[in-house]
């Protein structure tokens, strides 16, 4: 099978092999019936979408409806949906609106909230226009106990389900629907592409539906409430709702449905978010004997303060590369490496030829130094520094650093050689300059920390 190939404009990704998945949930099958004559709920297992799983769960709803008499309708119930999972409001379950979210990371993370849950809420409704998903006869004799999880309902969500045709019964079913909702946009927070992540449901003997995810859910939240979330601790939280067989978190994983790397390597650097992540439809590490086999991504310097360093000026003349060298690259490799003495724990290369030469270097630390880059403002003054190659920088063991001034680095307008300078870089003060030739030195005076030696990309 060929390799999978993530493109980008004119440039490719190479690794691992494509996964092709249809996700097809046993649809209806989420009532079984009790003894006595009721009904209980529950997703069936399966791999499912987002949309999927909004699809299953309607049935709740319907069964509400179904049971306050259909007098109501479906629409305050929707209502009240739509209040829960907006950002803000009495009904809000997570009121980011009213945070000063002035950090990058925080505020990626509202827009993904923001989104997602107007969505949800969207599709909600739409499924609710298609009718009932099981015979009113059912519906009406659907019974479990929800426990209380402090979801405020609207005033007239509350009449209804507090009035002559509502009671305990109801009042648990539609409790369930919403917190299942909230759990759903919830967990597809991280992910930039959170429509296409298949997620597999399995009967874990940890609640019903999504439930399995509230204890990680919950120490996630309280950190993103406090302060600005770690990059670990979203790798952590997203590990834990799609592979929670894995152990700590490195910077990705793959899972049984394809890879969870940084949404950034489907951008330009200079365009991409930091924070967030994405799926891939592929398998990456081809070599465990289970296909379906889950691993960690591990940094090849897990702490980059003491991994082993070079100075800059001392490569500074080991290469004569021309820039056209590098504007003629069009690919890259991604090469897998496992982890002595783990079995589930992997490191992964970044392979890049340049001419004759092929430069590798850690894609966790590629990615870190993207999340830890400048970008350089418009209209501040240009400043002068040392000329160095790309390929000089490449040539150099651990990680490149200078103890003072400021070195110039071309890129040759090419993305793939800027991913590999952000992994050979020392990520600290590293200003990528983007656009027009006469506007690119124009920005790098007064970017990056402001003080200290820097390296500029350009």
């Amino acid at each position: 099978m060929s390799n999978y190939r993530l493109t980008v404009g004119e440039y490719s990704l190479i690794w691992g092999t494509p996964i092709r998945l249809d996700p097809a949930p046993a649809a209806g099958n989420a009532l079984t019936r009790q003894p006595g004559g009721e009904w209980d709920w529950d997703l069936p297992e399966g791999v499912y979408l987002a949309r999927d799983l909004v699809r299953e769960l309607a049935v709740l709803l319907d069964s509400v409806v179904e049971q306050l008499g259909g007098a109501a309708g479906y629409q305050p119930l929707l209502d009240n949906v739509k209040a829960s999972l907006a950002l803000s409001g009495r009904e809000s379950v997570l009121q980011l609106d009213s945070l000063a979210l002035a950090d990058p990371a925080r505020t990626e993370l509202a827009g993904q909230a923001r989104r997602i849950g107007d969505t949800l809420a969207r599709w909600a409704g739409e499924q609710a226009g298609e009718g009932p998903r099981a015979d009113k006869a059912i519906l009406g004799r659907v019974r479990f106990r929800s426990r209380c999880d402090h979801h405020l309902w609207t005033p007239l969500v509350t009449d209804l389900l507090t009035g002559p045709s509502g009671g305990p019964s109801v009042m648990q079913l539609f409790n369930e629907y919403l917190h299942q909702l909230v759990l759903l946009r919830d967990l597809l927070l991280p992910y930039e592409n959170w429509e296409e992540v298949p997620i597999g449901i399995e009967r874990r003997g940890k609640g019903k539906g999504l439930r399995y995810t509230e204890q990680a859910r919950a120490a996630f939240l309280a950190e993103f409430l406090m302060s600005r979330p770690s990059h670990l601790s979203l790798l952590g939280y997203a590990q834990s709702g799609l592979a929670p067989e894995l152990s700590a978190p490195g910077y990705g994983f793959q899972y049984r449905y394809g890879t969870i790397l940084p949404a950034s390597l489907g951008r330009h650097p200079a365009d991409s978010r930091r924070f967030l992540l994405g799926w891939y439809p592929v398998r990456t590490v081809p070599h465990t004997v289970d296909v379906g086999a889950s691993a960690v991504f591990d940094y090849v310097y897990p702490d980059y303060y003491s991994a082993p360093r070079s100075h800059a000026d001392a490569g500074a003349a080991a290469s004569r590369t021309h820039e056209g060298d590098l504007r003629g690259i069009r690919e890259a490799l991604l090469e897998v490496t496992p982890v002595e003495g783990e079995t589930a724990r992997v490191q992964i290369h970044y392979r890049l030829q340049i001419g004759s030469q092929a430069y590798r270097v850690d894609l966790g630390q590629l990615l870190r130094g993207h999340r830890y880059l400048y970008l350089a403002g418009p209209n501040q003054p240009s400043e002068e520094g040392t000329r160095l190659t790309a390929a000089a920088v490449l040539a150099q063991p651990g990680l490149v650093h200078t103890g003072s001034g400021t070195h110039h680095i071309s890129a040759g307008d090419n993305p793939l050689v800027v991913w590999a300078l952000l992994g050979k870089l020392y990520p600290e003060n590293v200003i990528l300059l983007h656009g027009e030739v006469n506007e690119k030195l124009q920005g790098a005076g007064g970017s990056g920390k402001g003080f200290g030696a820097k390296f500029v990309i350009f």
